[in-house]
């Protein structure tokens, strides 16, 4: 886990572009946009969707979320206890923000026809929440507490030593 402002800020880029890749394309599997959509404005899609995610979740849900998680009661000392208390709060500003960022997106594309917004965002969130929460749980929390801890945790230390 990060223990300082840097590590953090990698953590949560790293965090941030797994859940990009795995979203975007549940997101692009969902509205049945797989196949149809070329391979430069998928890439256009996640380039765009990550740089959205990493700002928020630099600026506004990570800040909120950390605050929200650490005043739970729950045993801090039990860090399983505190990476389900993040990632829950983590997933749920995330999915708000970026099932907002998904209904503009069907908005302006003209998949929205003849349904209500409110419906369609409402929907949208509960879809993302409900593959978004084990997404982050099971498969991509570990692999970016693996690889941080692995390859970029060492390197700041050994780095910032010599």
């Amino acid at each position: 886990m990060p223990t300082t402002k840097k590590e953090d800020f990698y953590f949560g880029l790293m965090m941030c572009a797994g859940m990009v890749v795995f979203m975007t394309f549940y997101n692009l599997f969902t509205r049945g946009l797989i196949g149809t959509i070329s391979l430069k404005e998928i890439l256009a899609q996640l380039v765009l969707v990550f740089i959205i995610a990493s700002l928020l979740e630099l600026f506004i849900v990570g800040p909120l979320a950390k605050k929200i998680a650490f005043s739970l009661p729950y045993d801090k000392s039990k860090k399983a206890f505190v990476i389900v208390s993040l990632a829950f709060c983590m997933v749920s500003g995330m999915v708000l923000f970026m099932s907002l960022y998904g209904l503009g997106n069907a908005y302006f594309t003209g998949s929205l026809v003849g349904e209500s917004l409110l419906e369609s965002y409402f929907s949208l969130v509960v879809k993302n929440f409900i593959f978004a929460l084990p997404l982050q749980l099971l498969i991509v929390g570990p692999l970016v507490r693996y690889v941080f801890v692995t390859f970029v945790k060492g390197k700041i230390i050994t780095g910032s030593l010599s």
